[in-house]
């Protein structure tokens, strides 16, 4: 399964800047894992999805249901 992260951040108007930044981590590092390819072992990290939850005002389980449910390929 992969994760389309690059429609999530679209459909929440966030940029790979702007979730790197707010989370406090490094801008490239966190471009280089979003534009990674996927697969079955190398998925989204808990760094991902801390960022992501960092940049939403969420909690990690709640981006988590929401790219489970919405964003799957």
């Amino acid at each position: 399964m992969e994760i389309d992260v690059k429609a999530y951040l679209d459909d929440n108007h966030l940029t790979i800047y702007r979730v790197a930044k707010s989370a406090g981590y490094g801008y490239s590092t966190i471009h280089k894992s979003f534009n990674k390819t996927q697969s079955d072992a190398t998925s989204l990290n808990l760094r991902d999805l801390d960022a992501l939850a960092t940049a939403m005002h969420q909690n990690m389980w709640e981006v988590l249901r929401e790219l489970e449910t919405h964003y799957l390929k």
